[in-house]
This record gives structure tokens, C-alpha cells and sequence, in this order.
């Protein structure tokens, strides 16, 4: 998030995590800490930005040596991602209105078409999940009618199939992702009616979100 909107000369170092996210606007040019309170002091900054479940005892230190801190709650819904943004544009004080917007059409649309998520070890997400916001700003109607993540069962699949799967899963091969690739689950839902997004993009909820929504609805057609 702070990648995405701040200048880049305004931020003394990102967290180490960044790393992990394969996207343009997080190149090797940004700087990094190690995530020691020795080397976050070094860097002397005015303002420290926290995830909700990040790093709970090193906040608390840096907060009682004077550092400003401030944390950002996590979305619980899809509904609540503009604010989330919006607090964080305060922080860096620029304005508001550059928080993005969901994309148009996708809100409030009403389709019956049924979209499992299917992830590894044969898991489904089901209602009540922040899953279940995306697909159905997208216009899909969720496969599953069970809340969370649900394991599930290949007979049930095959007598009753969804009208596509969405695939998310690491690139690599492994155990986890056989039960995906059993062919008889691939007889009832054929291959063009797999569909594949950046993995990342489901990990935590942002801007990037409303990219997912606008893809999903336009996989609908």
C-alpha cells in the first residue's frame, strides 16, 4: 500500500515482505529493514505504518521510545477496502480521492452462474469469508453454500458441477494441488471453464481487489 501511493523518496524502508509480491510498482529499487528495532531507529523515521497483526511487540517498543506509530486495520469486508485506503492517504497526507473505486458494473450485479474457489488440498471457500465479497461483486453466485473454508468431497463435485473453477493456487508442483488435477473433475468442468489469477492478489485485501472484481465479472461472459 505504501509502495503504491507514496513517494518514494518519502519512504525511509518497506518491510522485507515486500519482496514476495511479484508487481511493477514494488521493484528491487526500494529499500528494506531487517525488522530489528536497532536498524528501524537508525532510519530515524517520523511515522511508522503497522499491519493490524504485525509485529505486536516490536511496535510497542518503538511506541515507547516516542515513535509515531500507526496501525491499519484490516478489511473485514470488501465494503470496508475504501476506507482502509482512505486512512492510509490521511497518513501521508494526500487526498482521499485518489482511493480507487469498484470497477463499473461489477457492484450489485446478479448472475446464477456458480464459481468454486478451489484451493490446495481440495478446499473450497464458502460464505461468510471475504472470498465471498469479491465473487460476489463480480456477479458470480459462490458454488458452495456452507460458510468458510470447506473441505470437499470429488463425488459431490462430479454429480453436481459448478459452471467454472477458479484455481488459486503456488505455481509449483505439489501434493496439495492433486486434488485439483484429478481428471474426473476436469470431465465435469472442462479446462476453458478454469480460470487463474496472481496469487498474491487473494493473500490481503487493497486496491488490487477491485482488478480481481473487474476480472471475475469479465469472466462471467
Amino acid at each position: 500500500m505504501l509502495a503504491r501511493y507514496a513517494e518514494r523518496s518519502r519512504v525511509a524502508a518497506l518491510s522485507p515482505y515486500h519482496r514476495q509480491y511479484p508487481v511493477a510498482w514494488l521493484d528491487a529499487g526500494w529499500p528494506a529493514h531487517d525488522g530489528s528495532l536497532e536498524q528501524i531507529l537508525q532510519f530515524q523515521p517520523d511515522l511508522v505504518i503497522a499491519g493490524e497483526y504485525n509485529a505486536l511487540q516490536l511496535r510497542r517498543r518503538l511506541q515507547s521510545l516516542g515513535l509515531r506509530v500507526e496501525v491499519l486495520a484490516l478489511p473485514r469486508s470488501v465494503a470496508e477496502i475504501e476506507a482502509y485506503e482512505k486512512r492510509l492517504l490521511t497518513l501521508l497526507d494526500l487526498p482521499a480521492e485518489r482511493a480507487s473505486r469498484p470497477p463499473p458494473g461489477a457492484a450489485g450485479a446478479q448472475a446464477h452462474k456458480r464459481l468454486l474457489l478451489l484451493g490446495a488440498n481440495g478446499i473450497g471457500t464458502g460464505r461468510d469469508t471475504f472470498e465471498q465479497g469479491i465473487l460476489e461483486r463480480a456477479g458470480w453466485t459462490n458454488y458452495l453454500a456452507e460458510p468458510g473454508y470447506v473441505r470437499l468431497d470429488l463425488e459431490r463435485l462430479v454429480a453436481d458441477p459448478p459452471d467454472a473453477v477458479l484455481w488459486s493456487a503456488p505455481g509449483s508442483r505439489a501434493l496439495a494441488n492433486r486434488f485439483a488435477e484429478h481428471p474426473v473433475l476436469h470431465r465435469a468442468v472442462p479446462s476453458e471453464r478454469w480460470f487463474a489469477t496472481d496469487y498474491w492478489r487473494w493473500q490481503c485485501p487493497g486496491p488490487w481487489t477491485w482488478e480481481l472484481v473487474g476480472q471475475l465479472n469479465r469472466w462471467l461472459d
